[in-house]
């Protein structure tokens, strides 16, 4: 908070400048061409308007070219002020301090509005909560709360933490951190966010995070992170901006020498080489790329979308390739067990230790084998010592030895064979988990997942019109991925089954040769692929601090169709940026050649390289208006 007063204090005093430099301005126009006033009260307004408009343009050029040996824009202005004044313009200069000045100003409550977009969900946090203690509940600071303690949260309240819900149901608005504005129903055992409003019922939650690692507290960070790290069109447009003040600077000196050799007097010539000056200043250059960048990472977060930098935007609005994960991306990954077979001992017995291994796997099988043995009261059984192999499976130890449960290559590993009475459920479109003991197999189950709702109408507004292709990549077999395929219209060359995560690796590796590839997967088992990807992107990351550093672009929801919609937004920016350089390389270049060979008055280039800027500006923050939306 106290940052946020300090940058609040700091254009405040801005903001006062400008009006100072106005004021100034605004006397000695009146003397100028209204009504003659005492000439000391008109060198009072210009030497204020002078020292409130150039004093900050000058602290800022004195200290950018003491401790970054940098010749940057606001040099060029104050030069060309007091130029324009030792010639004898006076006012001419007062005009473009007052005008810099304005569009400073201006520029920074634009930039200011893009970053604090974000930064409001501070405000949303609540300062106390309700605790539950040995005493009863209590109301006790939010900073206070520790994992483990319990909160109540009445309806209407927002959630002051990260936590789980241990007693209730109800809905919550998660429009804060999803960006959903649909209301998301909550039972038992369900993670609720930091920021996020329970609507309507009484409930318990116990805190799984402290504040200062939120899910809000992360996103902050990763925007403000994210706002920091320069894309490429930005670092061009700096590196540019710095040499070509250089060049500014060396053309004004020499076009000063060439307007004496054509006849202009000492005076005049000044006067036009500083007109030169302003003229060809790249403010609007250095600032078009920015204004569009921060707008869209700011209307992104909005939305649910995190993206970790421009970088990672720009890289989007390129992708030619789009390869997903299955299990949990593309499908719901709340799979259900569809069968059971028990080779040993009754069905009760082969659950109680399937479920026992399973219980400290993520895996969205496990968490469907959890599921049922708590339908049936089944209660699993001690394993210690679990370990997981990615695109394999997991082992453990129980009372009696070594256990696992896995696929084909688990079984393998194991040296364990397939009896002929599984046949049924082997050749299935059911993805198939083997349990056993050593190298003899204890049964089967068999597992179904159903695609997400909203899946293959965003893998169509991803494709396109053939602008992308589409890969889908799981450690499943054949049968189970060629279902879940034909649901989302997937063709059968798209479809990549039976694979390692160095299988992933290599294929997006493979797929590079079409362009740029966005890979799609949890933010977890696809560290791998993620990381080769040129855009790793993860998926329903709300709360997740392991996903949130994995990928560029974290969907805080689970809906695919956000990730089209931040595809749309990321060409968008593309596009601005390309108008933004256009509209202000077109201005520079008219206005220099007025100057150069049109006699261009210097308030008509001050108007036009300062009227640039702000069109350049307002044109990056209309992306604040173009929020992540599905359609």
């Amino acid at each position: 908070m106290s940052d946020q007063a300090d940058s609040s204090a700091i254009q405040d005093g801005e903001d006062l400048l400008t009006i100072l430099c106005w004021i100034g301005l605004a006397v000695a126009t009146l003397d100028a061409f209204v009504q003659p006033l005492p000439l000391g009260l008109t060198w009072a307004a210009l030497g204020m308007s002078y020292l409130a408009g150039g004093i900050p343009s000058a602290r800022e050029a004195l200290r950018e070219l003491w401790s970054e040996r940098k010749l940057d824009i606001d040099l060029l202005m104050v030069v060309a002020a007091l130029t324009a004044a030792a010639v004898g313009a006076t006012l001419e200069g007062a005009v473009l301090l007052a005008l810099f000045s304005l569009s400073h100003t201006l520029e920074h409550r634009a930039m200011g509005k893009a970053r604090r977009a974000v930064e409001a969900l501070m405000q949303l946090r609540p300062e106390t909560a309700l605790r539950e203690g040995p005493n009863g509940v209590e109301e006790v600071p939010v900073a206070d709360l520790v994992p483990g303690d319990r909160v109540v949260l009445r309806p209407g309240a927002r959630v002051p933490v990260d936590g789980r819900i241990v007693v209730g149901t109800g809905h919550l608005d998660e429009s804060t951190v999803t960006g959903e504005s649909a209301p998301a129903r909550k039972t038992v055992g369900a993670l609720v966010h930091e920021a996020t409003v329970n609507l309507e019922a009484i409930l318990t939650v116990e805190v799984t995070r402290g504040l200062a690692t939120s899910t809000v507290a992360q996103m902050i960070r990763l925007v403000t992170e994210a706002q920091a790290m320069r894309s490429p069109s930005e670092r061009f447009s700096d590196w540019f901006g710095q040499r070509y003040t250089v060049v500014v600077l060396v053309g004004s000196i020499l076009s000063y020498f060439g307007f004496r050799q054509v006849g202009w007097d000492p005076g005049e010539a000044v006067y036009r080489a500083a007109t030169l000056l302003v003229a060809a200043s790249p403010c609007a250059v250095v600032i078009s790329v920015p204004a569009a960048v921060l707008s869209a990472l700011s209307a992104a977060a909005r939305g649910g979308v995190l993206f970790k930098g421009g970088a990672a935007l720009e890289s989007l609005a390129e992708v030619k390739v789009f390869a997903f994960d299955k299990t949990g991306t593309l499908t719901t990954g709340q799979a259900e067990v569809t069968g059971v077979a028990a080779l040993i001992g009754t069905e009760v017995d082969f659950l109680a230790l399937a479920a026992g291994l399973e219980a400290q796997s993520e895996h969205p099988i496990a968490e469907a084998l959890r599921r049922l043995v708590l339908r049936r009261a089944i209660t699993p059984l001690d394993v210690g010592e679990v370990q997981s192999f990615p695109s394999e499976g997991i082992t453990g130890q129980d009372r009696e030895g070594g256990v696992w449960a896995g696929n084909r290559r688990m079984l393998e590993k194991m040296g364990a064979a397939l009896p002929d009475s599984l046949s049924r459920m082997i050749n299935g479109a059911e993805t198939l988990v083997l349990v056993g003991r050593g190298s003899m197999l204890l049964g089967a189950i068999t597992v179904a997942d159903t695609p997400r709702d909203a899946a293959r109408e965003a893998l169509g507004a991803l494709r396109g019109k053939g602008e992308a292709r589409l890969l889908m990549m799981t450690g499943d077999r054949a049968e189970v991925a060629a279902r879940i395929a034909g649901m989302l219209g997937l063709k059968p060359d798209e479809v990549h089954s039976g694979l390692l995560p160095a299988d992933k690796v290599r294929l997006v590796d493979d797929a590079t040769r079409y362009g740029k590839v966005a890979f799609v997967g949890d933010g977890v088992n696809d560290a791998a692929a993620l990381a080769r990807a040129d855009v790793g992107i993860a998926m329903g990351v709300a709360g997740s601090e392991v996903a949130l550093q994995a990928a560029d672009v974290a969907l805080m929801a689970e809906d695919l169709r956000k990730l089209a919609a931040a595809r749309r937004l990321a060409r968008r920016t593309a596009r601005v940026i390309r108008q933004n350089l256009t509209l202000a390389i077109g201005a520079m270049v008219v206005l220099v050649i007025g100057s150069l060979f049109f006699d261009l008055p210097m308030p008509l280039a001050v108007l036009g390289h300062e009227g640039g800027t702000l069109l350049v500006v307002l044109n990056g923050l209309r992306l604040l208006a173009d929020p992540i939306r599905v359609r």
